[in-house]
């Protein structure tokens, strides 16, 4: 019987880049990828500005484009690449979040998706529900198709599918930014971006960062909380039900990892997936997941009460509004106030210590 392998590490912030060569070597990442072919690097975006927990964490990117450079992967055929939603800018983004100084120097250039080029994609396999969703076709960036790829998502919750890792992460690559109108039937979504993945891509590598995990309402206004791991899998399943059981969820119990494993995509039971590294066994976090106000509202008109509303809000020239209320609460109201202050109290740990670092240089 097949059985899925996550590595998992503690680390701490003196020695994380070398942890992540452990970690990379453990998973044994030279059979996973080749290095003679190009490979997408699919940076993980959630909020334009600077969250713990929230983004692709500048270490995490660093201790793996360090470790691929020092082994001989070539530079040219690393691709970073981040996408755009209704209330994210890759470019701002990229530099809020400190992935700059880390790309700049190691030679690496940024890609933001929406300037590259998007074809139809007639995928082979039966789909859930995106065909349903984009009748007119799948649109896909082009650059994806037959590339290697790799996932650098964080550990934490997440409103609409409880928890986020790499599954999710392939929603901000493979769909524009109108992906929102997929939030209604997110678990089916995210399978079928599992099956289209299978078929786009001859490897998959996740590298996930728990150092600092997100509880709460994510993937944007969590609580963030020093945990000291980091895992890596080319099982993207696997590794999300890995991530969720840290965090004190059963995998089984979350649809799209249940139906991932249903349809072999990957393995959701804890009990089939081997381990490599930290014993795992007592590890809890205690995590709940919970709904930002935008998220809430967000299902309200898509699958509550007030679902009646869902055409002229959500699918007519008046879904303009939206993203600008996700702005004014996020942006302008909730990151001034409760966000600050959480990140005041962050950056006194010895992660925040470590991202006023990568600040400096960049």
């Amino acid at each position: 019987m097949y059985r899925a392998k996550v590595a998992v590490i503690k680390t701490d912030a003196k020695r994380c880049l070398e942890d992540y060569r452990k970690l990379l070597e453990l998973v044994d990442y030279k059979s996973i990828l080749d290095f003679n072919q190009e490979t997408i690097i699919k940076l993980n975006l959630s909020w334009t500005k600077y969250f713990p927990a929230c983004s692709t964490q500048p270490w995490q990117l660093e201790g793996l484009v360090k470790t691929f450079t020092e082994d001989g992967f070539p530079t040219k055929n690393l691709l970073p690449v981040e996408n755009k939603t209704v209330v994210t800018n890759p470019i701002e983004g990229a530099k809020n979040n400190c992935w700059m100084p880390v790309l700049n120097q190691y030679g690496l250039g940024f890609t933001p998706l929406p300037g590259v080029e998007w074809v139809v994609y007639q995928f082979k396999e039966k789909l859930l529900k995106l065909n349903e969703i984009f009748p007119e076709g799948i649109q896909i960036p082009k650059m994806y198709i037959g590339k290697q790829i790799i996932h650098l998502p964080t550990v934490k919750t997440h409103g609409h599918s409880m928890t986020t890792g790499s599954i999710k992460n392939s929603f901000g690559g493979l769909l524009k930014e109108v992906r929102h109108y997929a939030h209604k039937y997110m678990h089916e979504v995210l399978v079928d971006l599992m099956l289209m993945q299978k078929e786009l891509h001859p490897s998959i590598l996740s590298v996930m960062d728990g150092t600092v995990a997100g509880d709460g309402a994510g993937p944007r206004t969590m609580t963030p909380h020093s945990k000291n791991l980091i895992l890596a899998s080319s099982d993207s399943v696997a590794i999300d039900t890995i991530a969720a059981k840290l965090m004190g969820f059963d995998p089984m119990t979350i649809p799209y990892l249940r139906m991932c494993h249903e349809r072999g995509l990957g393995v959701a039971d804890v009990n089939e997936i081997e381990i490599l590294g930290e014993d795992i066994s007592e590890i809890n976090f205690h995590f709940k997941m919970k709904k930002s106000f935008v998220i809430w509202g967000d299902q309200m008109l898509r699958k509550g009460p007030l679902r009646f509303l869902e055409g002229p809000a959500l699918h007519s020239p008046l879904v303009g509004w939206a993203p600008m209320a996700s702005n004014i609460y996020h942006d302008w109201l909730w990151y001034p106030t409760v966000g600050k202050s959480i990140i005041r109290g962050f950056s006194k740990t010895e992660w925040g210590k470590l991202f006023k670092e990568y600040k400096a240089r960049g």
